[in-house]
């Protein structure tokens, strides 16, 4: 089966280019990554929950979510600064993951119209080095991402007008 979300990784360089294409009208797409409540749904999972503790879009904006386990144990923490917010086209924001040696990153995160009914993400990804970089492409990381964009999927298509 084809992978649908598509992880580009060019050797020596200090990004990561990500693009995927959605069954979704281009202004439910960028719903998705802006909604707290909807952001809440696709990024928990069976056995994970995600609050998102903060969402200001807007320029200058802030956020964080965090993610916690059956018992309530945090697992995973992520904050940063929202530098661009343009609706229906692009969101610029750095990505620091807590409590990991991983260094800030700055994200480019594009939605394109397709057709009435599809469109496509653009996530680039810097980071501050090469070996960082590659560090995080030795996690388990195009597995989760693959797994966020099906949730994405699903989730935002029960907003779709039938």
């Amino acid at each position: 089966m084809e992978q649908k979300t598509k992880i580009n990784a060019g050797d020596g360089k200090q990004e990561i280019v990500i693009t995927r294409e959605f069954d979704l009208p281009l202004e439910l797409l960028f719903k998705a990554h802006a909604d707290p409540e909807i952001i809440e749904q696709w990024m928990s999972h069976a056995h994970r929950k995600t609050k998102v503790l903060k969402q200001e879009n807007k320029k200058h904006g802030s956020w964080q979510m965090e993610t916690t386990d059956d018992k309530g144990n945090k697992v995973f923490g992520a904050n940063g600064v929202i530098l661009e917010f343009i609706p229906d086209k692009r969101i610029t924001r750095t990505f620091e993951m807590e409590n990991t040696p991983f260094p800030v990153q700055l994200e480019f995160i594009e939605f394109e119209k397709l057709t009435d009914e599809t469109s496509r993400l653009t996530m680039q990804m810097i980071f501050k080095s090469v070996a960082v970089r590659d560090q995080l492409l030795k996690m388990p990381f195009a597995q989760g991402l693959t797994m966020a964009h099906n949730r994405i999927q699903e989730i935002a298509g029960k907003f779709k007008k039938k």
